[in-house]
């Protein structure tokens, strides 16, 4: 472990206590088997409305646990409850798409088919299932969801160079697809500006289809097992 941070006594001072712990700066809590569950980083952990947790960051790792799904952004702090965005993987989603017969001309056009929005709520759903069974994240359920109208990309500011989602940056720039959401619109028209490796910049416009997805109660997985 680190004796102390290189001539900043003020950080090292917020991460080892008096007793010489060190704070991980890490969020978890202990579950019914009393094993430590980390979820998130403590700064990025936020409450719903209804004052249980929201920990974007574990919701999008069970998410981007699928293949078919690249990325994907959390939304539900200080809300009713959880929307999400989801990136399809192009390759793993197209290779899906060709041994089905399904032919498309490219991202935008994958990501906007209702067989493609059905094969991710499919997974959503799965992700529900496991979340339900999670007394302290059964309210973190996924909603609704849509299917982005392109991949998110560190040309466009949308993500870090090291693929962390830059979650504020996003929710200002499809500040219109949150506002659908959770408006309960079942489509929403975007345009976005994007730039291109050769440095010119373009727009991909779409027509983003939203889902709602099947949550779960604690009692109705009972039932089934």
């Amino acid at each position: 472990m680190l004796k102390e941070y290189y001539k900043r006594p003020d950080a090292t001072a917020e991460s080892i206590d008096g007793e010489g712990y060190f704070r991980t700066g890490d969020a978890g809590f202990f579950d019914q088997d009393g094993h430590l569950k980390i979820i998130d980083r403590a700064k990025d952990v936020g409450k719903l409305k209804s004052g249980g947790m929201f920990a974007p960051n574990y919701i999008e790792n069970k998410l981007k646990f699928f293949q078919y799904i690249r990325e994907a952004v959390a939304f539900g702090h200080q809300r009713d409850e959880v929307c999400a965005f989801v990136n399809i993987d192009l390759a793993a989603v197209g290779n899906w798409a060709e041994r089905r017969g399904l032919p498309y001309s490219g991202y935008v056009d994958l990501a906007g088919k209702p067989e493609v929005y059905q094969l991710i709520q499919e997974c959503v759903e799965k992700v529900n299932a496991e979340l339900a069974q999670d007394p302290a994240l059964s309210h973190s359920q996924v909603h609704r969801f849509l299917l982005l109208h392109k991949e998110l990309d560190p040309d466009d500011d949308e993500l870090t160079r090291t693929r962390k989602v830059r979650r504020g940056f996003i929710a200002e720039k499809y500040a219109v697809l949150i506002d659908a959401l959770y408006s309960g619109r079942t489509s929403q028209h975007i345009e976005t500006q994007v730039k291109f490796e050769d440095g010119r910049t373009g727009v991909v416009r779409a027509d983003v289809m939203i889902r709602e997805a099947r949550t779960f109660a604690p009692e109705q997985l009972r039932k089934a097992g």
